[in-house]
């Protein structure tokens, strides 16, 4: 069974590696396995973390638990045509209380977060920072009032007011390019698990 699972999880890994190619049956193939795996495991899983154990096993007396199973009931109206109409409602709820959660989540991380260590002294909170951190938070101070300069668009920007656009332009590129780089080298950490499967595991080429 451990042979036939790694040529199993080869065949698959070169049928996706096969669209590098063109769209073929193969690539296809592998698609719908790995998405219908996905949703089938993901369906199990919560189904038990959720249905099973909050609401069955965990329900106790929080009457929240009711309301949320009632809700998951009518979104399962989509199912049926006459009726699906209902499945709207719980989707509603869902969007806005998932939209206020998460405007509160990166409100306090992505904005006052970054406020206090903009805005918090070159010398460190206990003025006892070494030269590295200071250098650092000059440069995160710098940067960050450049960016907004940038962003400022009710004034024309020229004279000194567009050198310092023209260096927030400067550290908008350095943020964007370290964020494209840290994406492209995860992905290129999968490509080389894929080939060290591929030529270890599978084909032993690799010790």
């Amino acid at each position: 069974m451990e042979h036939f699972a790694i040529w199993v999880a080869a065949f698959l890994t070169m049928g996706i590696f096969s669209f590098l190619y063109k769209d073929n049956a193969w690539y296809k193939l592998c698609e719908a396995i790995f998405v219908g795996i996905s949703a089938g495991y993901w369906f199990v899983t919560l189904f038990w973390d959720n249905i099973y154990g909050k609401f069955w096993v965990g329900k106790g007396d929080d009457s929240m638990l009711y309301i949320g199973a009632f809700l998951g009931l009518l979104m399962l109206m989509r199912l049926v045509p006459k009726i699906g109409w209902i499945s709207r409602w719980p989707l509603a709820f869902i969007v806005g209380a998932t939209a206020g959660f998460y405007l509160i989540n990166y409100f306090s991380s992505n904005v006052m977060r970054q406020v206090e260590d903009t805005i918090m002294p070159l010398l460190g909170p206990d003025y006892s920072a070494g030269a590295y951190d200071i250098i650092g938070n000059i440069v995160i101070a710098v940067g960050t009032f450049s960016g907004l300069v940038y962003f400022f668009f009710s004034k024309e920007h020229k004279g000194a007011f567009g050198a310092t656009a023209k260096v927030g332009i400067f550290f908008l590129m350095i943020t964007f390019g370290a964020s494209f780089g840290y994406t492209v080298m995860s992905r290129m950490s999968l490509l080389i698990g894929r080939l060290d499967f591929l030529f270890g595991d599978w084909l032993g080429m690799i010790k």
